[in-house]
Parts: structure tokens; sequence; C-alpha cells
């Protein structure tokens, strides 16, 4: 699914209950992260929930997987990997992620806890696709 997808799907939904619904149902399509993988190296720091995270590179794009035990944040975590998922890492590199998140109207909408959250999961992404460019 595109940002541009969900951006739509947001616009027609207008009210906010109905979009945090539609989050939550982003969050449901999420690649499984099993268990044994939600590490002390995969964990992200700065979330409030917990988080796990992970890469891998393929064909010199960079595919994520990420889990919370916040519904909510998986659905966020769903909206990011709408923006990077198997992209190379300059792209992912030019992608405005914060921008993006603010056209959403996100900014407004989520508390400021689970937007600093989000910039840490967005900064994690951001430095795995410094690490990928760099070799």
């Amino acid at each position: 699914m595109s940002l541009q997808d969900i951006a739509d799907t947001f616009d027609m939904l207008g009210d906010w209950e109905e979009r945090y619904r539609y989050l939550l149902d982003l969050g449901k399509q999420l690649e499984p992260f099993p268990e044994p993988e939600k590490t002390d190296d995969s964990i992200v720091r700065g979330c409030m929930s917990q988080v796990w995270m992970d890469h891998r590179v393929e064909n010199g794009r960079l595919h994520f997987r990420g889990d919370s035990d916040a519904h909510i944040v998986r659905g966020l975590i769903a909206l990011l990997f709408a923006l990077v998922q198997d992209r190379r890492p300059q792209e992912i590199l030019d992608t405005d992620i914060r921008k993006a998140f603010a056209d959403l109207g996100l900014e407004n909408h989520i508390s400021m806890n689970r937007r600093n959250g989000f910039y840490a999961m967005s900064e994690r992404i951001r430095a795995a696709a410094q690490a990928a460019a760099a070799g």
C-alpha cells in the first residue's frame, strides 16, 4: 500500500475516529515479527511502547519488519513502511517522512509521546538507509 492510498483513504474517511480504526487495520497487516527476534538489537529506543524493527537488504533495496505491543503504534509502523518499504537507500534518504506525517494531519492528532516514537522509528529507518548507502 502506498502513502497516496493511505492519504486517499484518510480523506474519504474524514472523521478521526474512523482514521484511527483504519490505522489499527493497517497495523494488523504487518509482516509477522517472530517473538525470538524481539531482542535488544531490534528494539527501538525513544518509544513509550515496546517497538521492534529490523531490516534486510535485497537487490539493493531495504525491506523492513516491525512490531509493537500497542495497536495504534503498529498502525504507525505500517504507515511508515508505506513510505520506505523495498526502496533503495537514497530514495529513503530523500523521503521527507516528517512532512508526510504532517500532511496526513497526524501531527495534530497523535499524542506527543506517539509522535516522538514515530520520529524515533523514522530515525532508525534513516540510519539503516545511510548504512546501506555507505555499503
